[in-house]
């Protein structure tokens, strides 16, 4: 449902890939190394859809090994995929690993799911012996020091090389998926990794006063996941409003138009009412002037709360701050309220990988229905809306300060995932996720973002389970059950992850 060109695209990743064989086979078994370069450009060229991918060819000696560590840093590679094609000894291609200093994930991928038993000879037999040499790389990772992941499975051709002797077209074989999908999920990992570790994060304004959970290390969470954090003051945003034209807000009211639903009068809550024109053009203007700010900044998320003297032009900006923010995160910059920085870069991992990413906390526990109801006043992500969201007006905000405008939508119905990152007592970032289901349900017309999502367990076991890792308040919700892709990510940013309900 996203409506909106990305303002900065996610970067893709640099996939470094070889293929292990033994040099003594080229001579004695004709057309066996031909076969399994064949092999290792099906694996390049379906990476491809995914990364850029820089490929070694065959690596079968410590010669071809050392090239292949100048090839890959010269590329600076995010990560590494290490092809067993054939029994190949460690020590030939351990120096790989040793120096380019990447993640590491072994592919165990057998072309044929049988092998034909009767016609089979010795040549035959080595290009599917691909889990020969596997122990033994684990064994000499492990002795090494190396961390790495392992994939197994079928490869997945679509098509019987003439020179194989058995069926290698697997491609629909539920190893062969399986496998793929794994791979896919490293490099759509390696991708949120490189686009964070080239991202500019925007702190706009101080923390909400007195969360203690969202006060944020600066320092960890540049040192974890690479992103510049950029400081910047509301005189930024100031200036900048002071630039925007007639033409510019008659846009961005376009935009909105597209985007939203404008609300009547809520029927139950005197605060939530239609939008009045003065707060919509208010809010537009600033709308403006929070993309320039993205832009000029370079920002790749966004971060924010203001609270000053009633009635200064700061807290006139600020009241409008969610439709602006609401419109940043559907164009790929996600933005998080109360200055919760954490909840930003969950909110980013999701927008990079296409599941969405909205800003949410506990709103209540439904014991009839059994679920959990997730949402907040926005800022919201288009692409995972059930219908357009609604826009409404606030004749005061809840709990905070001035008024405005605020988002009030739905989530997708069905699997659904919630990404959590808290800093633990030891100064160590966590990720959590909470798998669930998006049901259908009433919620409350205040204004507010909500969804009634049910869990594997009851509302007061989800509870207790969740708040024992001691997550931050807010969340990441994104569509989709995740957490296979999240594991990625996390061994990637060397962050623990902790799933609570699968």
């Amino acid at each position: 449902m996203n409506i909106f060109e990305p303002i900065k695209p996610a970067m893709r990743p640099r996939i470094g890939l070889y293929s292990l064989g033994h040099s003594h086979y080229w001579e004695q078994f004709d057309g066996l190394l031909d076969r399994l370069l064949g092999y290792n450009h099906f694996l390049a060229g379906r990476m491809e859809t995914w990364g850029d991918v820089c490929n070694a060819g065959m690596i079968d000696g410590e010669t071809a090994a050392r090239q292949a560590v100048e090839k890959f840093n010269a590329a600076n590679v995010d990560l590494i995929f290490c092809h067993a094609a054939t029994y190949a000894m460690s020590a030939s291609h351990i120096d790989i690993a040793n120096r380019c200093h990447r993640p590491v994930v072994v592919l165990n991928l057998q072309p044929t799911a049988a092998m034909n038993y009767e016609q089979t000879t010795t040549g035959e037999w080595l290009a599917h012996c691909v889990g020969c040499c596997v122990p033994e790389i684990a064994n000499a990772f492990n002795r090494s020091g190396i961390e790495f992941h392992l994939i197994s499975g079928l490869l997945g051709l679509s098509e019987t090389p003439a020179i194989s002797l058995a069926d290698e077209n697997t491609a629909e074989h539920p190893e062969a998926i399986a496998a793929w999908d794994e791979i896919e999920q490293w490099v759509r990992a390696a991708s949120v990794v490189r686009t964070l570790r080239n991202g500019r994060m925007g702190f706009l304004g101080h923390t909400y006063p007195g969360m203690l959970d969202m006060y944020s290390d600066f320092t960890m969470l540049t040192a974890k996941t690479g992103m510049h954090i950029e400081i910047l003051e509301m005189c930024d945003l100031a200036k900048l409003a002071e630039s925007v034209t007639d033409a510019e807000c008659q846009s961005k009211l376009e935009q909105v138009h597209a985007m939203f639903v404008l609300s009547e009068d809520s029927p139950v809550d005197p605060l939530a009412c239609k939008p009045r024109p003065e707060q919509l053009n208010a809010a537009c203007r600033v709308a403006v002037a929070q993309e320039k700010l993205v832009r000029e900044f370079d920002l790749d998320a966004l971060t924010y709360y203001y609270r000053g003297k009633d009635g200064n032009e700061y807290e006139q900006l600020q009241e409008a701050f969610i439709l602006g923010h609401s419109l940043l995160t559907a164009q790929g910059i996600p933005c998080s309220g109360e200055g919760d920085m954490k909840t930003a870069i969950a909110m980013k991992i999701s927008d990079i990988l296409g599941t969405g990413g909205s800003y949410s906390e506990i709103v209540a526990a439904d014991y009839e229905r059994g679920t959990i109801i997730l949402g907040h006043d926005g800022p919201f992500h288009i692409a995972i809306a059930d219908g357009k969201p609604i826009l409404r007006g606030m004749g005061l905000y809840h709990g905070k300060w001035g008024t405005g405008v605020s988002v009030e939508a739905t989530v997708n119905k069905g699997p659904v995932t919630l990404l959590n990152l808290t800093q633990t007592g030891d100064g160590k970032l966590r990720f959590i996720a909470n798998q669930g289901e998006a049901i259908e349900a009433p919620i409350l017309k205040i204004g507010n973002t909500m969804t009634h999502i049910k869990f594997d367990r009851g509302p007061t076991q989800m509870m207790n389970d969740w708040f024992a890792l001691v997550p931050t308040h807010h969340g990441a919700l994104s569509i989709g059950h995740n957490a296979s892709q999240l594991e990625k990510i996390a061994a990637l940013l060397e962050i623990d992850l902790h799933v609570v309900s699968k």
